[in-house]
């Protein structure tokens, strides 16, 4: 019955977030360097999920386990045995002969039996008056698509009515990419252990795990000493770091001047919308140079904003003396008007935050620099990397590099599951939701971005701030519902997020 949880308690996760290699690898380094069994993880990985599914599902008393082949299957068994202890009437389908399970799968079976647990070889179906299914199918090991008897067990769990917990990664998620491998579970819960595995939060993965949580099993930081994560989350302390309290003698002149460039003849919103995300922000002061067809309309409509008419680049000359950043490319459009300010903003020496139109003639006459904050969405990302949306989306990571690569400085490849990068280990964000996906969201991050690198922020950490206070302002705004959401529903929300 999975479902896509609006607002997720991601800030409870560490911060980093690996590849199931080197999580296999924390596994091995704390079984066979320190002497921690491999069944006692396993025990213990059992007992959180057992924990964590009666939090979240307090009123479930009938469970079903499905296990399959491995030590996915062997978390199975441990969950069923804990819960029966429990008094959770508890019943287990297996995929495999458990007689055929080795190592601590196997043992994790034996207990069960031990304890007069009755495991019935899965027939085609589930319980009917079962409240709670939990997926121990296939774990994060997966790289092929699965078929067979797997396969319609896990159609048979989407189709039912009671909520799924899924068991370190829903079953069908591949564990570094989170793309669906044939077909997936959608779980309500997730519970994974060890550590965080990089298909938890890529790709197809915000449609199929559901809340997520973490289990470390008692391993400690220690023991992953030269296990370098593939990402990280941002979390409450990077923005707490970022963005302290102000002196009480500030004055607007410490904040930073955005201009905002962009609004071609006929598109004013998209200007307007970044100008007051970035006084939002905090922003001091915060021009707009735009199309002379409506430079008043903007000033009547938020006085706070400074309105130019552009005319040709020339006008921007003086602007871009008193700036200390760019935000170029809303509602820019590709007409010889926006040509001309184009040449002149691409030799500007300033940091500078780019979107849309900019990105479009970026695309045509690509050149590298170093204080540029890219963000496209993957539309645009193909185009800025010549391929097409689907190889973009096939493999984010691998566009993300591309296009830290080809244009440097810092890009933020944005859609479910935004990533940023420059030359550290990349961010990800998993904050945000589908409501997002509305006119304008786009224009209010570029504000956002070029009023954090205002206010002296670095521009890579300006803009993993930036996405991840974009995305939970969108998760404020989208309390009340998802459908229906417009970017202005974020400026209000922004403030609380800004100020930690």
């Amino acid at each position: 019955m999975g479902q896509t949880s609006i607002i997720v308690p991601m800030q409870s996760l560490p911060t980093n977030i690996y590849s199931v290699a080197a999580v296999r690898e924390t596994d091995r380094t704390t079984i066979e360097d320190h002497g921690v069994p491999g069944y006692t993880l396993m025990t213990r990985a059992g007992a959180a999920a057992v924990r964590e599914a009666r939090e979240r599902f307090p009123n479930a008393t009938r469970w079903q386990v499905i296990c399959g082949a491995g030590n996915n299957g062997g978390d199975g068994f441990v969950v069923a045995r804990l819960a029966a202890q429990e008094g959770i009437d508890v019943s287990v389908l297996t995929l495999v002969d458990p007689e055929k399970l080795t190592g601590d799968a196997a043992t994790a079976w034996a207990d069960y039996a031990e304890e007069d647990g009755v495991v019935r070889p899965w027939a085609g179906e589930l319980g009917g008056d079962t409240d709670l299914l939990v997926d121990g199918i296939l774990g994060s090991g997966l790289e092929r698509d699965v078929g067979g008897a797997f396969a319609k067990a896990v159609d048979a769990i989407n189709a039912h009515s009671a909520p799924v917990l899924a068991l370190d990664i829903p079953t069908g998620i591949h564990g570094d990419t989170g793309m669906v491998l044939g077909t997936a579970v959608r779980a309500d819960l997730t519970v994974t252990f060890v550590g965080l595995k990089s298909g938890l939060f890529l790709g197809n993965a915000a449609a199929h795990c559901g809340e997520i949580r973490f289990a470390g099993l008692e391993i400690p930081d220690s023991y992953r000493e030269g296990i370098e994560p593939a990402y990280r989350l941002i979390n409450d302390a990077m923005l707490a770091e970022a963005l302290k309290p102000r002196a009480k003698g500030a004055h607007k002149g410490d904040f930073g001047h955005v201009l905002v460039i962009g609004g071609g003849e006929g598109m004013p919103g998209a200007v307007r919308l970044a100008g007051e995300a970035a006084l939002r922000t905090g922003a001091g002061r915060v021009s707009i140079a735009t199309h002379p067809s409506h430079a008043a309309l903007l000033v009547a409509t938020r006085p706070e904003l400074m309105s130019h008419a552009i005319a040709d680049s020339s006008d921007l000359d003086p602007l871009l003396a008193g700036a200390d950043v760019i935000a170029f490319g809303p509602g820019l459009g590709q007409s010889d008007w926006a040509r001309d300010l184009y040449e002149r903003v691409a030799a500007a020496d300033l940091p500078a935050v780019w979107d849309a139109d900019a990105l479009n003639l970026l695309a045509a006459e690509p050149v590298a620099a170093r204080n540029r904050v890219i963000t496209p969405h993957p539309g645009e990302a193909a185009r800025l990397l010549n391929t097409d949306t689907r190889a973009i989306q096939a493999d984010r990571p691998a566009a993300l590099a591309a296009l830290v690569e080809k244009y440097g400085g810092t890009a933020v490849l944005k859609g479910s599951g935004s990533l940023i990068s420059s030359d550290s280990v990349p961010v990800v964000c998993v904050s945000g939701n589908p409501g997002m996906a509305s006119p304008g969201m786009g224009d209010v991050l570029t504000g956002i971005i070029a009023a954090l690198i205002g206010q002296g922020i670095d521009a890579a950490l300006a803009a993993a701030i930036g996405v991840e206070a974009h995305a939970r302002a969108g998760d404020r705004a989208a309390v009340p519902g998802e459908r229906g959401l417009l970017a202005t529903d974020l400026m209000l929300e922004l403030r609380a997020i800004l100020n930690p």
